[in-house]
């Protein structure tokens, strides 16, 4: 009875390994057979699935989506033989896909390609990753795997939909699988551009290079596959420029590598390095008072900056653009792009300076003035700038000076309370110093002054009263009338003390001498008393004669 269980029990247990050998042979089977590109044919379109013959117990499952166009049509028909791939399985009915069939061909193809280039650069994508690492795509939808050692990236999600530059190390045909790398790309690239550079730098040479994009401070120019920065300094011999106006993206230039910082891998490059410098050019061919002809590159409020057209640029300031001293701004007299001729100043090639003018070139104003004017002319001219000591008035191209005491007889008038900017006023021109060039006018000169009228109604010798108004150490000076001043000397005091005199006190004097011309009136206190005692005695004498007179009359009588 033992015996009978044990061979029962023996004979399942061989019936249960049988049965579980077959389970996993066909799941065996199902791996091989898993990513396997199969061709099947379509034996039925349902709604949103397509049933494929794959040479299997049961057909295959195609979502209709893989091959439905962009209008929403089925792109195949019942019949029709369709590359797929077994993707899984579900209930023992394969999932295929014809997507990934499509990408298995690309892939066959291009390792068919690529089968001893596996040191080429490719553009890939990053779909997808894993623990392992990234799931990159080409353009035309071929996948590689990125590992994680190769990715040269401490955050894995720092690459996630970026497109980036990796190289193939290893096609594994029987897989099918491509492995590449970022880091053996970006080492490669770093060894390239080290060789480059130090070729650049040690040859010393003219090379030519791509503008691969320009900045406010200057250009990235790709010299070789390694770019280099064109600092705005480093393009032309006229000083900083704005790239801009010269250069576009794309251009070929040609440059001279000056300078590699090691540390932040940083290229110099420079153009003006690669070309012969102009400032050589012009040694000995340029002195100062040489006329040339500039053009008008760039005007600014204190100047402007002129091109020679050998990549030399001279600065003509705002002093030296016109002998109007009044020049409020350079555009009121050059516009940028005009030629014109000026004189130079200052020429100096090793501190690379060159100064213009152009007024030395220009007629001197007040040369022209002294052959159309002269002293004693009365002219009318326009009030340009008004002081507190006075007002400039233009008169042809200079301007003269109407000083505060000339420009009324009036000692508490001022310029700036008699006249306003632009005015037009007569003047007359009482001083021309051709040393200083300068002018002075005059406005009272063309009235009578208020002594010139008070003349007219007195004369030396007549006994005048008025106020004092200041004391000095040589004299006082008395009010007579309204703006009309006369002086006495202390010799001229007589008898009357000094110290008794105070400003506001009335004093009487006689009028030694009035000089109209230069404005002057003397007085003399001291002549007074002897004018006062001559009226005295022609007083004394005419009673006298008066009476002797008489005398004679009765006698005769």
């Amino acid at each position: 009875m033992n015996e009978a269980n044990e061979a029962v029990q023996t004979e399942n247990a061989n019936e249960q390994e049988e049965m579980d050998f077959a389970t996993m042979l066909e799941e065996s089977f199902k791996d091989t057979e898993k990513d396997a590109l199969i061709e099947g044919v379509v034996v039925e379109i349902k709604d949103d699935v397509i049933l494929i013959d794959v040479g299997k117990k049961s057909e295959g499952r195609l979502y209709a989506s893989e091959v439905t166009d962009a209008d929403g049509n089925v792109t195949c028909k019942v019949g029709d033989t369709i590359s797929v791939v077994i993707s899984g399985f579900k209930n023992e009915r394969p999932i295929v896909s014809h997507k990934k069939a499509i990408k298995k061909v690309k892939v066959k193809e291009f390792i068919e390609a690529h089968k001893e280039d596996e040191d080429e650069v490719l553009d890939v994508k990053v779909v997808n990753k894993n623990r392992g690492g990234f799931i990159v795509e080409s353009t035309d939808g071929i996948e590689f795997f990125l590992p994680r050692s190769q990715a040269a990236v401490k955050d894995m999600n720092a690459l996630m939909g970026k497109t980036i530059k990796v190289k193939i190390i290893k096609i594994d045909s029987e897989n099918e699988s491509i492995i590449v790398s970022r880091k053996k790309f970006l080492d490669d690239e770093r060894k390239k551009r080290k060789e480059i550079v130090q070729e650049l730098i040690e040859k010393d040479e003219i090379v030519e290079g791509v503008i691969k994009k320009i900045t406010t401070y200057g250009m990235f120019v790709d010299v070789g596959g390694v770019d280099g920065l064109v600092h705005y300094s480093e393009i032309s011999y006229k000083g900083p420029v704005n790239p801009n106006t010269l250069y576009s993206e794309g251009e070929i230039v040609p440059v001279k590598a000056i300078k590699y910082d090691k540390e932040k891998r940083h290229l110099s490059l420079s153009i003006k390095a690669a070309m012969p410098d102009p400032w050589d050019e012009i040694k000995g061919e340029l002195e100062n008072g040489d006329t040339i002809q500039v053009t008008v590159s760039n005007i600014e409020p204190y100047g402007a900056f002129v091109d020679l057209g050998n990549d030399i640029e001279g600065f003509l300031h705002i002093s030296e653009i016109s002998w109007d001293k009044n020049i409020k701004h350079p555009k009121d007299y050059i516009k940028e792009g005009e030629e014109i001729d000026v004189e130079v100043i200052e020429i100096d090639p090793v501190e690379r300076r060159l100064r213009v003018s152009l007024k030395s070139i220009l007629p001197k104003p007040f040369d022209e003035f002294l052959k159309n004017f002269k002293v004693g002319d009365v002219v009318v001219g326009k009030v340009t700038t008004i002081t507190n000591f006075g007002a400039f008035i233009r008169i042809g191209g200079i301007e003269g000076l109407l000083h505060n005491e000339d420009a009324s007889w009036n000692r508490n008038d001022k310029c700036k309370d008699l006249f306003a900017t632009d005015d037009e006023i007569e003047v007359k021109i009482v001083k021309i110093d051709e040393t200083n060039e300068k002018v002075s006018l005059s406005k009272k000169d063309l009235e009578d002054s208020p002594i010139q009228k008070y003349a007219k109604t007195h004369e030396n010798g007549d006994i005048v009263k008025g106020k004092i108004r200041d004391i000095k150490d040589f004299g006082i000076f008395v009010e007579l009338e309204e703006n009309v001043d006369a002086l006495i000397r202390k010799e001229d005091l007589g008898p009357t003390p000094e110290e008794d005199l105070k400003v506001g006190d009335e004093i009487e004097a006689a009028i030694a001498f009035v000089d109209d011309k230069k404005s002057r009136i003397r007085l003399s206190v001291k002549s007074l008393s002897r004018l006062k005692e001559r009226e005295a005695l022609k007083e004394i004498n005419k009673e006298d004669k008066m009476t002797l007179g008489d005398i004679l009359k009765d006698q005769l009588k």
